[in-house]
């Protein structure tokens, strides 16, 4: 009886990923407002009635999709935050994982760049609680850094609001660049580190 609850359990798990997968798929062309959920079931092969076995809308769908793209970043962004090195290492270590990330998982960018601002009040406070989190998170490795001494929470969370910022930024222009000469890679990320720099230079400068 438990083996076959593990199975049917599995292939519910592997309904509701592939309903996600071919999401994002058909989210490459189109807005989450505009998707349907018989697009979605149909991509999948399954009846519009199995849709609501997993998911209440497809807001819940894109809200389960956010979850994914960006939950799975926190260990990432964390690892990266608590490296050792000087700042203009790190800056070049931050950049050259933004550009691996959008060009490992280009649709997952997109998504987030178009619904960050959508039509989809659900999705969009979730991508907001994410960031949140990425920012509260960032906050907290600043503040091991010796140069932290002397700022307040505020100031810190401020701070690491700016780089979460970029780096969406970031991820958008190696986006938009992705099918482009190498030159305008390169310009990009240039300009990134300069930014990145920038922030970083007022940071150390801030207390003056």
């Amino acid at each position: 009886m438990s083996h076959t609850l593990g199975v049917r359990q599995a292939q519910k798990q592997k309904t509701r990923q592939a309903l996600m997968d071919a999401a994002l798929g058909l989210l490459e062309e189109q807005s989450l407002s505009s998707l349907g959920l018989r697009e979605v079931t149909r991509a999948v092969g399954v009846a519009p009635t199995a849709f609501y076995r997993h998911f209440r809308s497809t807001a819940d769908l894109g809200v389960a999709l956010v979850e994914e793209v960006l939950g799975s970043l926190h260990p990432v962004i964390r690892d990266l935050m608590s490296a050792v090195g000087d700042s203009d290492e790190l800056i070049e270590r931050a950049v050259e994982l933004i550009a691996r990330h959008v060009d490992e998982y280009p649709a997952h960018v997109r998504f987030i760049a178009r619904e960050r601002h959508g039509g989809v009040q659900p999705v969009r406070a979730a991508i907001r609680e994410q960031l949140v989190r990425f920012a509260e998170e960032v906050s907290s490795e600043l503040a091991k850094h010796p140069e932290a001494e002397g700022w307040n929470e505020d100031d810190l969370l401020m701070l690491a609001g700016l780089y979460v910022d970029q780096m969406l930024m970031t991820a958008s222009l190696f986006l938009e660049a992705l099918d482009e000469p190498e030159e305008e890679r390169a310009r990009v990320t240039r300009l990134a580190t300069r930014r990145l720099r920038l922030i970083s230079i007022g940071r150390l400068n801030w207390l003056d």
